[in-house]
């Protein structure tokens, strides 16, 4: 499928043009990000802060949960869904505070609000009874043991030990955490119809279960950014090598560069438009790290196929040639690897709206780099190594002339 025939754009012709873009776009980005006082807006991941991990005994809607969070003053939470393969029917959520605190005060004050939040949502359980879904054995067996329903007699402490841990087995192994109704104990092996009436008489059933909270401190959020720079750069640095040996070594440091450019670049948009960078962020990077080496080695390898059929023909002649022969795979590929992103960012909800920013701004300069940037620098140096750097300047040059 081809969108022209035959195209014949001077591409070369207008390299000074991109140039001017690529560097007012820099621009625009490295004032956005020293006026924000030189510094991007890391996520938790980076960062640190509270990590709440809650169970729901069904999939949550999480716009809900958004929502509640922001009505107590935690619209800056980020929210992830954490699937449970063994029981599908079931899910678990992670939400995350930014850090206001160190340790163990922290911990407990990032948990306190949430809980807080969640149960102004979905409704907190009886402040009566203690929650069955939250429950340690211990606590269940201490109650069982007091209320008897077995009639164990002088064995009950043990024997109500061995059902405690029955019960909190099943909760947590095949409800996932949450038990919404104490009929669904009634399975467990020594679980009577008189231990589920305890059960009902002494316990509540919150709609949630708290299963952890962490703190993720400041070094470890710096340690988090600094592999994700090294991961980065271990990427551009194999394939610089790659290229290099595959081409030649020009190649490598214009497909490179032209990388570079485009990660800043994505970097300068998340700063302007206040985009939190998180872990799943850097993924995207690195996808549009690779989704540009791809569109880049592309032309470079019908430049060196044309370069052996057209010999005769300038250098820059050749490189035009190539970028309009690729012209219409570029236009296919991007552009419906673009409209699929640009979905995904209108349509996908905040959760994925960082992650598809990137790849949005990605594709338009990851495609436009391969051609404005990469393309150029390799005619650059090609011209500055067979012309020289004072060609057809001065007295010696017009002299050289004349005497050729």
């Amino acid at each position: 499928m081809e969108f022209f025939k035959q195209p014949n754009f001077d591409w070369m012709g207008k390299a000074k043009y991109f140039f001017v873009l690529s560097g007012s776009l820099l621009l625009f980005g490295g004032v956005s990000w020293l006026l924000k006082g030189r510094t991007l807006n890391y996520g938790i991941d980076f960062k640190g802060g509270v990590l709440v991990y809650v169970g729901f005994a069904q999939p949550p809607d999480l716009d809900k949960i958004r929502a509640g969070l922001s009505a107590q003053g935690l619209g800056q939470s980020e929210i992830q869904k954490i699937s449970d393969i063994a029981n599908p029917s079931a899910s678990e959520i992670v939400i995350g505070l930014e850090e206001k605190g160190q340790g163990e005060e922290a911990l407990v004050a990032g948990k306190g609000q949430i809980l807080k939040a969640l149960n102004a949502t979905y409704g907190a359980a009886d402040s009566s009874k203690p929650d069955f879904n939250a429950a340690a054995p211990a606590a269940i067996a201490q109650l069982l043991t007091q209320r008897d329903p077995l009639k164990a007699g002088t064995s009950a402490s043990e024997r109500y030990a061995q059902v405690a841990r029955k019960l909190t087995d099943y909760r947590d192994k095949n409800l996932s955490g949450v038990v919404t109704g104490f009929d669904q104990l009634a399975q467990v092996d020594g679980v009577t119809p008189a231990v589920v009436s305890a059960l009902k008489d002494s316990f509540s059933l919150g709609a949630f279960v708290v299963r952890k909270a962490e703190i993720v401190g400041p070094k470890v959020g710096a340690e988090l950014r600094r592999q994700a720079v090294f991961v980065t750069l271990y990427a551009l640095g194999g394939m610089l090598l790659y290229i290099a040996f595959r081409f030649e070594w020009i190649y490598g440091a214009a497909a490179v560069l032209a990388v570079f450019h485009d990660v800043l670049i994505t970097l300068g948009f998340f700063s302007l438009f206040k985009f939190e960078i998180s872990l799943t962020v850097i993924a995207a990077l690195l996808t549009l790290v690779g989704y540009s080496m791809n569109d880049t080695i592309v032309i470079f390898d019908r430049i060196r196929e044309n370069k052996r059929l057209l010999r005769k023909d300038a250098f820059t002649s050749i490189v035009n040639t190539s970028i309009n022969q690729t012209l219409s795979r570029t236009i296919l590929t991007s552009g419906l690897t673009f409209l699929t992103v640009l979905v995904l960012f209108l349509m996908g909800g905040q959760v994925l709206r960082a992650f598809s920013f990137a790849l949005t701004v990605g594709i338009v300069v990851g495609t436009y780099s391969s051609f404005g940037i990469a393309a150029p620098l390799v005619v650059a140096w090609n011209r500055w190594r067979t012309q020289g750097p004072a060609v057809a300047t001065g007295p010696a040059a017009g002299n050289k002339a004349r005497g050729s």
